[in-house]
């Protein structure tokens, strides 16, 4: 940990503070997220469609405006977008905690989603501009402080909740007030590529950004590829969880080894992640790395397929052993491959918009691996609800294995063609005449 903060002074100040700035936000939203459905179902008594709905407005509205958020970003300049995403989680967060009533929840919802689609591309666009060459280290200590934020985040979250959970609200809205106090005051104003500073011609229209953005097909398949990773990660808080209960049951084993995954994966990032990606930068192409993290993720499934195929123990600490166990590997497998992925894809993103328009990028990115991320679980549930009444428990890990391949042979497939290399001179050319 102490060489990872000693890393992190080697960056410009809008650099760190972008890290300290993910950082508080995740701290804030999972302390506050993983209690809001018990909430709504418990002390509020809302039926169970009525808690989907609210929760599914929240991903809806920030998955369906993250290419209206970059787009607003590079048109904008990235602070104001930052800014105005925390101020909106502010207002959505203690709205959640102060009423009562079915649309004032949905309103709220759906604020707290906006605010993620507002600053996300923001801030990952930012980092990349102040990062420039070092932007691989940049976005793998981005992580670093990203999973802290989870790790630290629902801990806080419990505490406070014992006590009543509009005190979670509350004090969730008031570090996003504090943090955009901050923000307003410390963060430098930054842009990227600005559409309406082309001495040479006429100001470029959002929907002639937009086309131009889907003709570039190079970019669309790397996000499509890339779903799969999305799709794989997420099993951390689905399909993972759902095996521990499976084979340990829902008491008190069960609720503690759920924990252990999360544990697993926060911690392993906290302290492996800038190790991992100083050795594969050194040794390694991006497009080599990217293949590497997908196919580590897809062994990670590998693990569950031993107490699917094998009989489990009854009872004891070898049961114990093998509920916990293999799901903690797995857990372990996925975010090492994620630590490998991650920092070259926020890369080749940049890459492959020509360093131009790059929070549209991200945000068309964030939509495309939402809408799989969606589907994917979706086609997970039916997996495993098919596997339980077929009597086939390996069936869904078989899925997913074979999921991380194809994503990991399409990844390969673009690297082997040169569709992941920077852009052609003739595009960044044009990228700094705009």
């Amino acid at each position: 940990m102490r060489s990872t903060f000693a890393q992190v002074r080697t960056y410009d100040r809008s650099v760190r503070l972008l890290m300290l700035n993910q950082f508080t936000i995740n701290l804030g939203f999972y302390m506050l997220m993983p209690y809001l459905a018990a909430h709504l179902a418990g002390p509020l008594g809302l039926a169970g469609w009525l808690v989907g709905l609210i929760l599914g407005v929240r991903n809806f509205s920030q998955q369906g405006m993250f290419l209206i958020g970059g787009t607003l970003a590079d048109r904008l300049g990235y602070k104001p977008m930052i800014i105005a995403g925390l101020v909106l989680r502010v207002i959505g967060f203690a709205t959640l905690g102060l009423v009562d009533s079915v649309p004032a929840l949905l309103a709220a919802s759906a604020a707290t989603g906006l605010a993620g689609a507002l600053f996300n591309p923001a801030t990952r666009a930012y980092l990349a501009t102040d990062a420039g060459e070092r932007r691989v280290e940049a976005f793998a200590l981005f992580n670093v402080f990203y999973q802290a934020g989870i790790l630290l985040g629902p801990l806080v979250g419990m505490v406070l909740t014992g006590l009543d959970f509009r005190v979670t609200c509350l004090v969730a809205a008031g570090t996003f007030a504090v943090l955009s106090a901050f923000q307003i005051r410390a963060l430098p104003a930054r842009r990227g590529t600005d559409p309406k500073a082309d001495p040479g011609g006429p100001a470029e229209g959002v929907l002639r950004q937009w086309r131009g953005m889907l003709a570039n097909r190079s970019f669309l398949l790397f996000s499509v590829a890339m779903t799969g990773s999305y799709v794989m990660s997420f099993q951390v808080y689905l399909a993972l969880p759902l095996e521990v209960r499976r084979l340990g049951g829902d008491g008190r084993f069960g609720t503690v080894a759920v924990a252990v995954l999360f544990a697993v994966s926060g911690m392993g990032t906290i302290l492996f992640q800038t190790r991992i990606t100083a050795w594969c930068k050194a040794r390694l192409e991006p497009g080599g790395a990217l293949v590497r993290g997908l196919l580590v993720m897809a062994s990670g499934f590998v693990p569950l397929l031993v107490p699917a195929l094998l009989p489990v123990p009854d009872g004891g600490a070898g049961r114990w052993l093998v509920a916990g166990g293999a799901p903690a590997l797995s857990a372990l497998l996925l975010a090492v491959g994620t630590m490998i992925a991650y920092p070259f894809e926020m890369d080749t993103i940049v890459r492959l918009a020509g360093d131009r328009l790059v929070a549209t990028h991200y945000g068309l990115y964030n939509t495309v691996c939402g809408i799989g991320i969606t589907l994917g679980n979706l086609l997970t549930g039916v997996a495993l609800d098919a596997a339980r009444d077929a009597g086939l428990p390996a069936l869904p890990w078989f899925a997913l294995s074979a999921l991380g391949l194809v994503c990991s042979a399409a990844v390969y497939g673009l690297h082997r063609a040169g569709r992941l290399a920077p852009a052609r001179p003739a595009v960044r050319e044009e990228a700094a005449a705009v």
